[in-house]
């Protein structure tokens, strides 16, 4: 069982074209869900991860934590924030003569500080982490390479077994405008299954 083939919320078959018949490649030719299967495949093995995306219409919600807001996509309400949580994590890097960078964060999505977490806090979030990750502690030549892939975080996953939710989140290199254009329902360790729903935004275009 895939994402495309799940109801809409609200009602409705968005099957493999998405809610109006059409293909689904704004999402799922982004890098950041590239990311998200491999993310999925480091932190959920065994799992069968979503083919495509639901389009969620505009207005449209996702349930309960989730929310969708405009171009920024999508978020999740938690009921509680946590500070001192050390969630693992993965660097990626794409590219060799101007790489940019994507990060898989697994854990407790209440590490990231906020009550609210949404694509603005999650890329400022991954970016501290990617700096922390590549910053080691007595080596000041480390120090410019760790900001540089800290600024040239363009792709975040976030998964949260736990909670059973996950937000993808990107960033656009050129004007620094953040937007979570999936989110992920994990489901149950009985089913491993996966379901996810996207948005396009209209503000970030990350190249492939």
């Amino acid at each position: 069982m895939d994402g495309t083939r799940e109801p809409l919320p609200g009602g409705g078959d968005g099957g493999p074209r998405g809610a109006r018949g059409e293909f689904v490649p704004d999402v799922t030719g982004r890098p950041v869900w590239r990311l998200l299967v491999r993310g999925l495949g480091v932190y959920l093995p065994g799992w069968q991860a979503p083919a495509g995306a639901l389009r969620v219409p505009d207005g449209g919600g996702v349930g309960a934590p989730g929310f969708v807001a405009g171009d920024a996509g999508f978020g999740v309400h938690l009921p509680a924030r946590r500070r001192g949580l050390e969630p693992d994590r993965e660097i990626y890097v794409r590219g060799r003569e101007d790489p940019s960078f994507g990060i898989v964060i697994a854990g407790p999505l209440e590490a990231v500080g906020s009550r609210v977490v949404d694509a603005a806090a999650l890329v400022r979030f991954a970016r501290r982490l990617t700096f922390e990750e590549l910053f080691e502690t007595g080596d000041a030549e480390s120090v410019p390479y760790a900001v540089r892939a800290a600024r040239a975080v363009e792709n975040v996953v976030f998964l949260d077994r736990a909670a059973g939710v996950g937000l993808c989140a990107e960033a656009d290199p050129g004007n620094g405008a953040a937007s979570c254009p999936v989110l992920v329902r994990i489901g149950a360790p009985h089913e491993r299954t996966v379901h996810a729903y996207g948005v396009a935004p209209q503000v970030v275009r990350s190249q492939s």
